[in-house]
């Protein structure tokens, strides 16, 4: 691209509530579940589903597909009222959402020929996606995901979808060219869309999967400047340290990292 991609408006992550919410988070934990630690979420999506979810958390993060970036979770607008209930705080809101990604070509069930999805003809920072020719390249791959985020928004059961913030889930175990720069392109396409609405994105993924997918992230992306949420922490006190790594891309910060305790996935914020 030749342009430097800015999001539409940053990131809008809330100030934190300090030490009083998280103390009558704890008391009000159902007993027998340990309340997540000060400053502390949790996210959920289909492997929960019918499974009794986390308490007392301070804000929630809810999966909208169930598994792959072409389906929904079926347990979506449960897990979803679940998360509601959550008040925000550390930086973050009491609600976001993410969503599986992916840049299957010619393995997926569907793929775009040109760069109109949804009644929208768009802007293609990668010419024109026809169909024909290097028909998995970037052009079409922005179109893929353009129209992933475009199902994630409008068919998913998802209400007001600009009223959120949305966490690209980047991992490996999902379908990938093995052309990065398609791979980006795609990814941008699910930026470009969700700007549309006014939602603001960020990236889930650890550094060594992002760059295999995506490779290096220049500052020309709109990947660049987003806000990273770092998987792979297996407690509280390494996902502590992990928001001093270095984040996903070289124009953003970290702003959230995982870790799993009591077969939960919990979320510290970095904020």
């Amino acid at each position: 691209m030749s342009a430097h991609h800015q999001p539409s408006r940053r990131f809008r992550f809330r100030l934190a509530l300090g030490a009083a919410v998280a103390a009558i988070l704890m008391l009000v934990a159902q007993p027998g579940q340990a309340a997540p630690a000060s400053g502390s979420g949790n996210d959920v999506s289909w492997p929960q589903c019918g499974k009794a979810l986390p308490t007392g958390q301070l804000f929630g993060i809810v999966g909208v597909n169930n598994g792959l970036a072409n389906n929904t979770n079926p347990c979506f607008d449960t897990q979803l009222k679940w998360a509601q209930k959550s008040p925000g705080g550390a930086g973050q809101p009491g609600v976001a959402l993410y969503v599986n990604t992916a840049n299957p070509g010619a393995a997926g069930s569907w793929w775009p020929t040109s760069n109109t999805y949804g009644g929208t003809t768009v802007a293609n920072p990668y010419g024109d996606c026809t169909g024909t020719g290097n028909k998995y390249g970037p052009a079409c791959s922005f179109m893929y995901g353009y129209a992933k985020a475009y199902d994630d928004a409008n068919i998913r059961g998802v209400s007001n979808p600009g009223s959120y913030d949305w966490w690209l889930d980047v991992e490996t175990g999902n379908s990938w060219s093995s052309d990065t720069l398609a791979n980006r392109a795609d990814l941008e396409g699910m930026v470009a869309y969700f700007a549309s609405i006014d939602a603001s994105t960020g990236l889930y993924s650890t550094r060594t999967q992002l760059t295999q997918i995506a490779g290096t992230v220049p500052s020309t992306s709109s990947l660049y400047p987003l806000p990273s949420w770092l998987a792979g922490a297996n407690s509280l006190a390494v996902a502590k340290r992990k928001c001093a790594d270095a984040p996903l891309t070289g124009g953003g910060k970290v702003a959230l990292t995982q870790y799993i305790s009591g077969g939960f996935d919990y979320d510290h914020s970095c904020l």
